[in-house]
């Protein structure tokens, strides 16, 4: 029974004890302020460093290569990649679209893709007797120079200053610089983007353009990583060839091109300078990849870019 009383005073008690220590939490703590984080760059972006290049000399027409020969003569460049027994290609595998990697198969594709692939097709018989080496924009020419590849097919550009360094193929693509802005953005054009940062890719032809509209330019490795940064709000648009932006935007709905083409890209296959008997070799490949290949691998790709147009005819300096 005594118990009985004891028991409900106790609890009475605590629970008196209880509101007590509730009811006196003291001062809050103040937290130390936090700014937002600046999100970080991708490795090697930055504004370009000033160039003092000479004009490359004129070289005619930049589009005009070597005429077409299939011959493969004992010695010839052509056979010493026959001996080896596959090709070795530059390619980009961050260009959806153009030249990347299959993230359910693992597998290269793109247009530039289905191009190297009837170059090892046509010399080994065998479109994947192929060596895939992924090379940034800025590689492209150096790889070429230093003998590292047999061919670069990665979105480039003929023009006079690059002919002095490496021999092209003829023409295969024809592309032209537009701009990708956000689906919000009023921008129509590069100039419209005036003293804002502006993404595009070292070694392009593309970057030189920005300063040129009043554009503050912001160069990375890949095309990839402009369209990181333009999610991320760090700069105003990215600039570069349609065929390129139309792999992005097809990437992130969020994004949209505008404005016409402001420039003219034509497209060769990058070949080594002393290697005139595989640039001719190359020319008789597309020469037959222009047949119906061509077209069928644009359906496969770039049908957002609108109807098939025809193949760029070929121009020879010989």
């Amino acid at each position: 029974m005594r118990l009985r009383t004891i028991l409900p005073a106790v609890l009475a008690v605590l629970t008196l004890a209880g509101i007590t220590a509730c009811g006196d939490v003291g001062q809050p703590v103040d937290l130390a302020r936090v700014n937002e984080a600046q999100r970080p760059l991708p490795q090697n972006a930055g504004e370009p460093e000033p160039v003092d290049d000479e004009p490359a000399p004129d070289c005619g027409d930049p589009t005009a290569s070597l005429r077409p020969n299939s011959d493969i003569s004992a010695g010839s460049t052509m056979a010493k990649i026959r001996e080896r027994g596959y090709l070795i290609a530059g390619i980009d595998q961050n260009t959806y679209l153009f030249g990347f990697r299959n993230p359910n198969t693992g597998q290269m594709e793109g247009f530039d893709i289905d191009v190297t692939r009837a170059i090892a097709n046509a010399l080994l018989g065998d479109p994947n007797k192929v060596q895939f080496r992924a090379l940034t924009s800025a590689q492209r020419v150096p790889a070429l120079q230093d003998g590292d590849v047999d061919i670069v097919a990665r979105t480039m550009t003929m023009t006079c200053g690059r002919w002095q360094d490496i021999n092209f193929s003829s023409e295969y693509y024809t592309a032209g610089q537009r701009l990708l802005v956000n689906a919000n953005s009023r921008a129509e054009s590069l100039e419209d983007l005036r003293g804002r940062n502006v993404c595009s890719a070292k070694g392009s032809t593309s970057i030189d353009r920005i300063a040129e509209a009043g554009g503050k330019p912001l160069q990375v490795d890949n095309w990839s990583d402009c369209l990181v940064v333009l999610q991320q709000g760090q700069v105003a648009g990215v600039t570069t060839d349609d065929s390129i932006l139309a792999g992005m935007a097809a990437q992130d709905p969020n994004t949209k091109i505008v404005g016409p083409r402001f420039s003219t890209e034509p497209y060769g296959i990058g070949i080594p300078k002393e290697n005139e008997d595989m640039v001719r070799y190359v020319n008789s490949v597309l020469d037959d990849f222009r047949g119906g290949e061509w077209a069928r691998s644009y359906g496969r790709w770039l049908s957002e870019l609108g109807a098939p147009p025809r193949p760029p005819a070929p121009k020879y300096q010989d």
